[in-house]
């Protein structure tokens, strides 16, 4: 415990909880790596479709990059909007909540919760496939790279997003300043004179379900540009200039990544396949196998790796939200002793590793899955703005409500066409998915519904009427001791009527052992009534029902069982002890008309054990 304890750091007071909140360049890297790091499969996922055709579909490359630029604009636009309108974070999910209902609210949130799981698990493995580009000796220990990552990525954020987000700044920096630059020298590079591949001149004539086919695949690099509005409430003051500031910045970096990465792809002419990433190959093409080339490449492998932290700095706020909605069980929005919503990022660590060890670390065997959540989110959130702009009638309301209905349309568009185009190579599993989670949030909800009614919860208690002093049953073993003297003396403040109970095996035998112990507790003599029971079977708990079944008490006087406990001092001494207070207690804890005490006796190294 103390190891873990120095790991983690010491426990955050809740005045400290501004330690842990990011400003604008701490906000790109923890809540924007998924977006800015997708340049490294977007563009790829692309071109993989569009080589079906040949070579000569790669033209169709700078097109469709424009396109899904066009479509990026549109989406910073609208989440600076939902940001301004929801600061409180929750993005889709809190959009839908407020505006579409709770059937829209839970979808977009399942959706949400997929993404998440699949973006770390997209975001490690693109990261060990980038490191095993650059270096292929590596390929065996992809999967160990993976898990080791997310390891990582896990422990930093369990010590605090703010610590995370810091200690992710300078390799961010180191990617988003290598990688502009290379691209901005390969476009003055004699090298593209001489291109890999002579890409003609003219895109060949594809029909619309090829080139939607390619587009959808593209949208990939789109996954992740939500985050910084789910994530608000981890900025510091004033959190929705920093927040707004970070998704504009997040959008220039992105949109001009993506147009040179497919620029310099047709004019390269380096096409995907083979043991290196497109992303690669064009960097190579770009300023060479030199020292630029590997330092870009392990910035990029680094934040991949790291671009995991979108979906730990945004998940657990999302499952905090629905806890608090009663959708989940309640400890998700019970913050840790660093003040982050520990069981989410623990839940989403597991999840991950479980998806990451499934498909051997391979980052193709999972995009087919992505961004069908993300879309689906996305298509929701800017429907509910939609819903806002006309419910609340700001000044200027007009335009934003046409630029979330253009958003909508197009992001209903794409979540279409992953599902059309992508359904038998995988999404078919977040479609099953999504309504799993959905029915689960409904059983959640329903039994925290039904316990609110039964315990009356937020109305006046009846006045409060004294009870009958309870019958107190205290199980003691057949040897009195240190532990038998404490819980008698409890009994006995609590009430006058305590019944003193031992269950002694009949073995066939005379009955020496039952009078021996009623010699000693009559030595004894304590005011108890003393009950002694014999069971033919090798049963403590089973006589004990019995007796407990056969008291006869007034209507309102209750039963108050009252369990010696003796605590071992470590665990593995807990497993020298034979549990009949856990067993006792696990018999009788459906009972409505049973109160279960324990009275502890903790062992220490200095206090020898009388009795277990």
């Amino acid at each position: 415990m103390d190891l873990w304890r120095t790991v983690m750091g010491p426990p955050l007071k809740q005045r400290e909880a501004e330690k842990e909140e990011i400003g604008t360049s701490e906000g790109l890297a923890a809540l924007s790596l998924d977006a800015l790091t997708s340049v490294a499969y977007g563009p790829e996922a692309i071109a993989i479709v569009l080589v079906g055709v040949g070579v000569a579909g790669m033209r169709w490359l700078l097109p469709l990059s424009l396109t899904i630029v066009g479509l990026l604009t549109i989406l910073v636009l609208s989440y600076s909007q939902v940001i301004e309108a929801y600061p409180q974070g929750g993005g889709a999910y809190a959009v839908s909540r407020d505006n579409l209902g709770h059937g829209a609210s839970q979808l977009a949130a399942a959706a949400l919760i997929v993404d998440y799981i699949l973006t770390v698990a997209i975001s490690i493995a693109a990261g060990a496939a980038a490191l095993t580009s650059a270096f292929p000796p590596l390929s065996p220990w992809t999967l160990p790279l993976c898990l080791g990552f997310l390891a990582l990525v896990t422990l930093l954020n369990l010590r605090g997003v703010g610590e995370s987000a810091r200690a992710f700044l300078l390799p961010t920096l180191v990617f988003i300043v290598g990688l502009m630059t290379i691209l901005l020298w390969g476009f003055v590079h004699p090298a593209l004179s001489h291109p890999v591949v002579a890409i003609p001149a003219r895109a060949p004539h594809v029909g619309l379900f090829f080139l939607g086919k390619a587009f959808a695949a593209g949208l990939t690099a789109l996954t992740g540009v939500e985050a910084i509005a789910n994530g608000v409430p981890l900025f510091r003051e004033p959190r929705i200039v920093r927040a707004k500031r970070t998704e504009w910045l997040l959008g220039v970096l992105l949109g001009t990544m993506l147009l040179g990465i497919a620029v310099l792809t047709v004019r390269f002419g380096v096409l995907p396949g083979g043991h290196r990433t497109l992303l690669s190959k064009v960097m190579i093409g770009a300023v060479g196998r030199s020292w630029a080339f590997f330092v870009v490449s392990i910035a990029i492998t680094t934040v991949l790796g790291l671009a995991a932290n979108t979906s730990f700095g945004g998940l657990p706020v999302l499952t905090s939200l629905l806890a608090r909605d009663g959708y989940l069980p309640r400890w998700f929005a019970i913050r840790g002793d660093r003040l982050v919503f520990e069981r989410g990022i623990w839940v989403l660590a597991v999840v991950a590793a479980v998806l990451l060890v499934a498909v051997n670390g391979n980052p193709q065997a999972l995009i087919p899955m992505f961004a069908i959540g993300v879309f689906t989110g996305f298509t929701l959130s800017q429907t509910g703005m939609v819903v806002h702009w006309i419910q609340t009638r700001p000044r200027g309301w007009q335009a934003r409500a046409v630029l979330n209905s253009i958003g909508a349309v197009m992001t209903a568009v794409a979540t279409l066409l992953f599902v059309l185009t992508k359904f038998f190579e995988g999404a078919w599993l977040v479609v099953v998915a999504v309504p799993l989670l959905i029915f689960l949030f409904g059983r959640v909800h329903r039994y925290y519904d039904g316990m609110m009614q039964a315990l009356n919860i937020g109305q006046i208690p009846p006045p409060v009427v004294p009870r009958a002093k309870p019958i107190v049953v205290v199980p003691i073993n057949a040897a009195l001791s240190s532990l038998t003297e404490r819980a008698i003396a409890h009994a006995l403040s609590l009430s006058d009527q305590v019944i003193a109970v031992v269950v002694l095996f009949d073995e066939g035998k005379d009955d020496h052992s039952a009078a021996a112990f009623q010699a000693t507790w009559d030595a004894w003599n304590p005011p108890v009534r003393l009950v002694l029971l014999k069971s033919q079977y090798h049963s403590v708990v089973r006589p004990l029902l019995r007796f407990i079944n056969s008291l006869d008490r007034h209507t309102d006087q209750r039963l108050f069982v009252l369990i010696p406990d003796l605590v071992p001092g470590s665990l593995g001494a807990s497993l020298l002890h034979n549990g009949l207070g856990r067993a006792i207690q696990s018999a009788l804890r459906h009972r409505t008309d049973v109160v279960i005490g324990t009275v502890p006796m903790h062992l220490t190294r200095d206090t020898p054990p009388s009795s277990s």
